[in-house]
């Protein structure tokens, strides 16, 4: 107790030069940390060490960008860190650019588009945007953030306590919307704005949507809401009335071609002009998936270039996608217009043993018949235009095909086409489903279409029939006779049709007393009594396709038999012949108790034939 300090808080006389100072202390501090000599162990008296040269740091902390950095990817390294260098969304960004101008911010912002277009880069650049206070920390909201000032560099880090980002994927319930509503009272504790970036909003559930409605629509004013989503139809209707919407657009392949050769350029890598159109046709809109595939593609042309630099060339774009050639394409069409089965035969073969798959084989064929169906109708710049193609040889191609190939044949190509993409998709073997299919597509190809068929027909029935020349002397010509209808080739044709009830009344009750073309005159067999004349208009209608003339004739007019009483009167008939024969006389005299059962054919000498004969 002798070392404490008096009542008064005096320290005792002669100890208050032991005591350490705040210096020493936070020495003292650093040392435990991070290791050292304790501070009341005494140092040698000797020279100071030399300082440490930057050299004997890490690489890391002594130059960020160095190599010695962990490898960042493409899609993270070239996220847009201003409006400027967000492409394909010139219209999003002008309606911000006009609404901080006029301080006309809305309080939520709703971004929605496909993967990978800048919907989360968007709600970042809006933090930034909305937070930025310029160089000398004098600046106001500006659609040009710095880049440089703290907060900024801050949300550009994702480390700004004003700026949360959550994942909405993983926080679904309802208590993690309470968490925002609570939070959302407080005042931003460095920043203009408290911000809240919610990716992949559609996952929260009903009820957290439901708890969030009455703050998303009365927030306070130091709070903004933004949301992104690729699927904005599950979002309720309350919801997207709540928000500004901006509809991201997909990037078009010539503005993903024209980035990636930037990025290639930032890399110092090379690539040919015909990689780029590749990736950027598979990127299919997207930008990250466009970089991730570029990635991919620098790293595969590393591996090729064997330390001579870094070139990507089509060929490799082409083997790392599995892509079919150019050339094959256009060699394979050729084969299919000029119907040479066994070149496009082969061509699949060798494309198949290179690795590219049959549905990328037909989806390829699609692909190129529609570039020839909008060369031909002059959606880039006319007829005769240069088409879209990367090299002379393709666009003199496809303007060939344009030339040559009817409008009417590229549509049919391409629904056979389309018809087979489906089929190869689904085929358990989908090389001989390719195979099947484009030999469907070559033999369909020389078809004239429906149209055409059509107005040739009624071409030749609009000529005049050709006259014979009339001698002098000669009598002319007699009409030629109308077209004779077979009756029992009527009835078979209406029973095909599908009308059998109808059929069988023809064939066992009708009797016909006049036929020709659209009409019909009958009776009826007494037996029957009921009218078939309704029947009988509908199955004809449907086996001919024509409306007939149905008339039941007076019963003392003269008629055919139906075709049942013509059946049985021939049954009749041939078996008086056979039982007038001589053999079957004798037959029946020999076995008086004999019957006759069936029998075959007997012609005119009496002589049974070796098909089937009766026998008692």
């Amino acid at each position: 107790m002798g070392d404490s300090p008096d009542i008064f808080g005096a320290e005792p006389e002669g100890e208050s030069e032991a005591q350490p100072t705040a210096a020493e202390l936070e020495a003292a501090g650093q040392n435990a940390l991070f290791g050292g000599p304790p501070v009341d162990q005494k140092v040698p008296d000797e020279p100071p060490a030399a300082p440490i040269e930057p050299a004997a740091q890490p690489a890391a902390s002594a130059q960020p960008g160095t190599a010695a950095q962990p490898y960042r990817v493409l899609a993270r390294k070239y996220r847009p860190q201003t409006f400027g260098q967000l492409i394909g969304q010139d219209a999003m960004v002008q309606t911000l650019a006009n609404a901080i101008k006029r301080d006309r911010l809305a309080h939520a912002f709703l971004m929605t588009g496909v993967r990978g277009v800048g919907k989360t880069s968007t709600a970042r650049l809006i933090a930034k945007a909305l937070n930025c206070v310029g160089p000398d920390g004098q600046g106001g909201p500006t659609i040009d953030p710095c880049g440089v000032c703290e907060p900024c560099r801050a949300i550009a880090e994702g480390r700004h306590i004003d700026v949360i980002e959550m994942d909405a994927a993983s926080h679904t319930g309802v208590d993690d919307v309470r968490e925002i509503i609570e939070a959302v009272r407080y005042a931003a504790v460095s920043a203009r704005y408290k911000i809240y970036i919610i990716d992949e909003v559609h996952m929260l559930s009903r009820n957290a949507f439901n708890a969030l409605l009455k703050t998303l629509e009365e927030p306070p004013a130091h709070v903004k809401f933004l949301f992104a989503t690729t699927e904005v139809d599950k979002l309720p209707v309350t919801v997207l009335s709540r928000c500004q919407r901006f509809d991201l657009r997909r990037i078009t392949s010539p503005m993903l071609k024209a980035h990636f050769g930037w990025v290639c350029g930032e890399e110092h890598v090379e690539a040919e002009d015909e990689a780029l159109s590749m990736v950027a046709d598979a990127a299919e809109g997207s930008v990250r998936d466009g970089l991730s595939i570029l990635d991919q593609a620098i790293a595969h042309a590393d591996m090729a270039s064997e330390g001579d630099g870094t070139t990507v060339t089509a060929a490799q774009v082409r083997e790392m996608l599995g892509l079919a050639d150019k050339g094959v394409q256009r060699r394979l069409l050729t084969a299919i217009l000029s119907g040479d089965g066994p070149d496009m035969l082969s061509v699949i073969d060798e494309q198949y043993a290179l690795g590219v798959e049959p549905l990328a084989l037909i989806r390829a064929q699609m692909d190129l018949v529609h570039r020839i169906t909008l060369f031909q109708l002059g959606s880039r710049g006319g007829k005769g235009s240069e088409p879209d193609a990367p090299t002379a040889e393709e666009r003199e191609a496809i303007a060939n095909w344009a030339e040559k190939l009817k409008p009417a044949q590229l549509h049919r190509l391409w629904q056979l086409l389309l018809k087979g993409h489906d089929e190869v998709r689904t085929a358990p073997d989908p090389l001989v489903a390719v195979q099947m299919a484009l030999l469907r597509v070559m033999h369909a190809a020389d078809m004239p279409d429906p149209g055409a068929l059509v107005r040739r027909m009624e071409e030749i029935a609009s000529r005049p029939a050709a006259a014979a020349p009339v001698t002098e002397g000669s009598a002319p010509a007699a009409p030629a006779p109308a077209a004779k209808i077979d009756w029992e080739d009527l009835v078979e044709s209406v029973e095909n049709a599908g009308a059998l009830q109808v059929g069988q009344i023809m064939r066992d009750w009708v009797r016909v007393v006049e036929l020709k073309p659209g009409k019909l005159t009958y009776q009826v067999v007494p037996e029957y009594k009921l009218d078939p004349g309704n029947d009988l208009r509908d199955g004809l209608m449907r086996a001919t396709g024509e409306r007939w003339q149905i008339e039941e004739a007076p019963a003392d007019e003269e008629a055919q038999p139906s075709l049942g009483e013509a059946a049985k009167a021939r049954a009749e008939a041939e078996t008086r012949s056979v039982n007038d024969s001589p053999l079957v006389k004798a037959a029946l005299a020999a076995f008086p108790d004999a019957k006759l059962l069936e029998h075959g054919h007997i012609d005119d000498s009496g002589a049974p034939d070796a098909r089937r004969y009766g026998h008692g």
